[in-house]
């Protein structure tokens, strides 16, 4: 049994975006005896590329399983695109307006309703959300709300997060005001002026990374993923942030699972370094080690522009010093493998460096 993975490139400019194509079984026998994933796809015209890859290199149209890990435009933006032009069998996908009244109050004629309150990218992220259910009930996809304990048919794909409850504390905060978005987003523009202009050194032993992380409701609301494929494993955290990620750890340290077993990880939000803090980092990929060894790999998808948010360099060196070099895709699709079809148009990359001045 084998699998691979594929991190397609998304995005421009700043934006990054998750496209990410998953097949796993006897990749060497009959499409019966294989499973397709898609989790998320890009922006919308990130789809068309995805759609293409999948028949280009998994050598089919069917995929048994779509996953929406949440309702952000640069992960929900082309699963539409994947269900028209390929054979999706189940849509993996929280269904926000049978979780809350307020937000299914939103909802008239299937479009969301104009409110002052409701920030547009919400508003346009729930109204994919809605298409896509929508879509999926006319074509005949079933359509199933990924919370822990789902698992796919095979026991090869599990859902580690969220509970139905955790999904449930957070949805309140989707709705947050536009005029506290508004002032977020005057921070965030004022620490990415900082970015450039202040800079802190770091060492082996000397790291900047603290625990003090913070990301939005949406992004803590992701679906977390876990393939176990013979012995080795695979962890999908999308947008996670340290609320979600941290009850992921605390289940699989309760079923007493073996964090040696993980060959690769996605960096959670494309790198960044709000998603993660070194007490994280030190449960799910062990301490701070004295030399560069490499344990295991870590995947991002940013674009070529993302830099210095999408990855963070801070976050880069936090992996690299626990045995976890980090490879991005940058304008290129990265591909992940064990026991897989060898393929003659893809060769070695190099991961990131280990930085010795990271942003503040």
């Amino acid at each position: 049994m084998g699998y691979e993975v594929d991190f397609l490139a998304v995005g421009d400019g700043e934006r990054s975006g998750d496209a990410i194509a998953l097949r796993f079984g006897d990749l060497y026998g009959d499409r019966s005896r294989q499973t397709v994933v898609v989790i998320d796809g890009g922006f919308h015209d990130s789809g068309e590329k995805l759609a293409e890859h999948i028949v280009k290199y998994y050598k089919t149209d069917l995929v048994d399983i779509a996953v929406s890990t949440h309702p952000d435009a640069d992960h929900v933006g082309g699963l539409a695109i994947i269900m028209d032009k390929l054979n999706v069998v189940s849509l993996w996908m929280h269904l926000p307006w049978k979780h809350a009244n307020n937000i299914e109050g939103m909802f008239c004629n299937g479009k969301i309703m104009t409110a002052s309150n409701i920030r547009a990218e919400l508003r346009e992220s729930l109204e994919s959300v809605r298409t896509l259910d929508t879509k999926a009930r006319e074509k005949g996809i079933a359509v199933i709300e990924p919370f822990v304990g789902v698992v796919e048919t095979t026991k090869s794909l599990y859902v580690l997060g969220p509970t139905k409850d955790f999904y449930e504390t957070m949805l309140p905060g989707f709705l947050a005001t536009a005029g506290s978005r508004a002032d977020g987003f005057m921070q965030r523009v004022a620490e990415k002026a900082k970015d450039f202009v202040t800079k802190v050194a770091e060492d082996w032993r000397y790291e900047t990374l603290d625990d003090s992380g913070e990301t939005s409701a949406e992004n803590d609301s992701s679906v977390i993923l876990l393939l176990l494929c013979e012995g080795h494993a695979v962890l999908f955290t999308a947008d996670a942030g340290i609320p979600a990620l941290t009850e992921v750890v605390g289940r699989l340290d309760s079923v007493g699972f073996d964090y040696s077993s993980l060959e690769l990880l996605q960096m959670p939000h494309h790198g960044s370094k709000r998603n993660v803090g070194p007490a994280l980092l030190d449960r799910i990929l062990g301490p701070k080690l004295a030399e560069d060894t490499h344990l295991r790999s870590a995947y991002a998808s940013c674009s070529v522009g993302g830099s210095p948010k999408h990855p963070s360099k801070k976050a880069v060196n936090a992996f690299r010093r626990r045995g976890t070099p980090v490879y991005v895709t940058q304008g290129r699709n990265i591909w992940h493998h064990r026991n897989a079809p060898a393929r003659a148009d893809y060769g070695s990359i190099s991961p990131l460096p280990f930085y010795n001045e990271v942003e503040e």
